[in-house]
């Protein structure tokens, strides 16, 4: 499965582009005498270009692979990117929570939401077990963090804030068990995989181990075999 690289994509583009806007230059210039200005613009064109036309066929090159559209695999590219930036969102709150629970909870929060992020992008077909995520319960986890850290932070804590904040940490306890839903949905197939691996893997040894006790035992059988020949020939 091909994953989503764009720091690579972007240095590939860039490897070809650059080049040859850079020879471009001197060739419109010295060459074709157009002018300083003229030639800047039809090089720096001519990058963009060459770039455009690039990024276009990587896109459908990389979804043709995944056996994808042009718009879903845009789509699952532009999830990616928001759900890195509603990550950070999350870290920022590190320092506004006052108890290490609370901190660990988020932690925690963060940790979960970068696997699957992390694990997507790998294997973008995964988005699909993933969508509640994307378009739900990330977007909860940073309404409910903001919301929890913003009441935790006023001076005065009244009845009704003590028991909003209760209520608000065991939302976030709820959500946190739902991204773990998340995550296990995510890697269920990977799970799958690995049991009929280790199950070959057991079939594997088990003959192995077969063959050497039905080895030994022919072996023992032609010994007792060959001791009862001297015995009768004495």
């Amino acid at each position: 499965m091909k994953p989503i690289k764009p720091i690579e994509n972007f240095i590939k583009r860039q490897s070809v582009s650059l080049p040859l806007m850079s020879a471009m230059f001197p060739i419109l210039y010295l060459g074709a005498e157009i002018g300083l200005l003229a030639s800047g613009a039809v090089a720096a064109g001519t990058y963009f270009a060459s770039n455009t036309s690039m990024k276009q066929y990587q896109l459908s090159s990389d979804s043709k692979q995944l056996g994808m559209t042009r718009s879903e695999y845009r789509n699952i590219r532009v999830q990616i990117k928001e759900g890195k930036e509603k990550i950070k969102t999350l870290q920022s709150q590190y320092y506004k929570v006052r108890s290490i629970s609370s901190f660990k909870q988020l932690m925690d929060m963060v940790k979960i939401a970068t696997k699957i992020l992390t694990i997507v992008q790998q294997n973008p077909r995964k988005f699909y077990l993933a969508e509640p995520f994307f378009y739900s319960h990330l977007d909860s986890a940073i309404e409910l963090t903001g919301k929890y850290t913003l009441l935790v932070g006023q001076p005065v804590k009244d009845m009704e804030m003590r028991i909003a904040l209760q209520e608000t940490r065991e939302m976030l306890r709820s959500l946190q068990q739902v991204m773990e839903a998340d995550l296990k949905r995510v890697l269920s197939m990977d799970v799958e995989q690995l049991r009929m691996e280790l199950d070959y893997a057991r079939l594997a040894v088990d003959q192995h181990n077969t063959r050497t006790i039905d080895q030994q035992q022919q072996i023992e059988h032609k010994g007792d075999m060959e001791n009862d020949q001297q015995s009768d020939e004495k």
